[in-house]
């Protein structure tokens, strides 16, 4: 039986060690020394160092007891701001924070969840293949730690990620690819009460540009979306340069790349029309994830939830993760619903239950 109080005594563990995006190095620290307690293959890369963290991404090896293909399971050490300085409050089977900050769940119910299936694996001599676990670094921040890992140490080819909202038993088979958008807009600076007439303003032209944009929810799979702009100063004088700050999303790479033309294409117009310029620049932040109808994967965690009699249901999701990178270098992965629920809130929290069934799934997963 997956063992109750030892996962909430984890959990609860985990969530008061401070994890900042970047600094993670107090929980990687936690994590290790529970796994040095077991004799495992522990090994750290240079992610960390890749990024200006404080430490890498963690994997560790579980040698087979049984047979069967080896598989990893993953999950992240960081946490959104605020985060510092957690305090858990536990009432009715529910975990929540004291309402200051975020409570952690995000990720650290994913750590909690695969160590203490493995645990249950070891108390009860069940059998099971090559294990690999991966605790990864700055995933908040832009999946970082993924993006910076050492593939040769997570050598098995198929990856349960352990970051979703939802129910356990959901199962993640498409997210978006998502792209980091930079627009500057330039114009010509004048006096603007003396000779405005020689100016062109850079805030006009980026207001022409959004005005035709085509923003927010697209399609069912695109989305668009600006989060900043920047720039001028007195208002005496015609603005100059502009900067707007945005992104695009879609589970469909036609779709996205269609959006972002879009947007191009009004920035161009609209600097055209006012006689300015414009520098149009993205970058794919990851790649979409889709999750073939016939994986093997799938199929496994699909019936791994009817031999415990739990419901399962495939979705979609508008959000990326580490699990969108490991897809991108090659990995078969499944991202999985651990009950986590008001994510990236200070009313974030997660009931106990569902922290144990999803530890029972794991263990589930993880058996020969």
């Amino acid at each position: 039986m997956i063992n109750r109080d030892r996962i909430l005594n984890l959990f609860l563990d985990l969530v008061k060690i401070d994890s900042p995006s970047l600094k993670e190095k107090d929980v990687a620290d936690y994590l290790c020394s529970l796994m040095q307690d077991k004799g495992y293959d522990i090994i750290k890369d240079n992610a960390g160092k890749a990024c200006g963290g404080n430490t890498g991404n963690i994997f560790v090896r579980i040698p087979a007891t049984g047979d069967g293909e080896s598989i990893a399971f993953s999950a992240h050490m960081d946490c959104v701001n605020p985060c510092c300085g957690v305090v858990p409050v536990v009432k009715d089977d529910v975990v929540y924070s004291s309402g200051d900050t975020v409570l952690g769940g995000d990720d650290k119910a994913g750590l909690a969840v695969m160590i203490e299936a493995l645990k249950h694996l070891e108390e009860e001599s069940i059998p099971h293949p090559e294990i690999y676990l991966m605790f990864s670094i700055c995933e908040e921040s832009g999946m970082h730690g993924a993006k910076n890992m050492d593939a040769t140490l997570l050598p098995a080819k198929n990856v349960i990620v352990l970051d979703s909202g939802g129910a356990v038993g959901t199962i993640v088979i498409k997210a978006p690819a998502k792209a980091g958008i930079k627009i500057v807009f330039k114009g010509k600076s004048a006096h603007a009460g003396i000779t405005p007439e020689s100016g062109i303003s850079a805030i006009q032209i980026a207001a022409e540009a959004v005005t035709h944009m085509n923003l927010l929810r697209i399609d069912k799979e695109t989305t668009a979306n600006l989060g900043s702009i920047e720039g001028g100063g007195s208002t005496n004088i015609v603005t100059e340069q502009v900067t707007l700050s945005a992104e695009a999303r879609s589970t469909n790479e036609e779709s996205l790349q269609s959006q972002l033309d879009h947007m191009k294409k009004c920035c161009v117009d609209a600097a055209d029309k006012f006689g300015g310029a414009c520098d149009f620049d993205y970058e794919i932040s990851y790649p979409a994830l889709h999750v073939d109808e016939s994986s093997m994967l799938l199929a496994k965690v699909e019936q791994s939830c009817k031999n415990i009699s739990l419901a399962s249901s495939r979705v979609s999701t508008g959000g990326g993760s580490d699990s969108n990178i490991l897809y991108g270098k090659g990995y078969g992965v499944l991202t999985l619903g651990i009950g986590m629920s008001k994510v990236h809130t200070v009313e974030e929290f997660i009931k106990i239950k569902s922290m144990t069934d999803c530890a029972e799934l794991v263990a589930e997963i993880m058996k020969s």
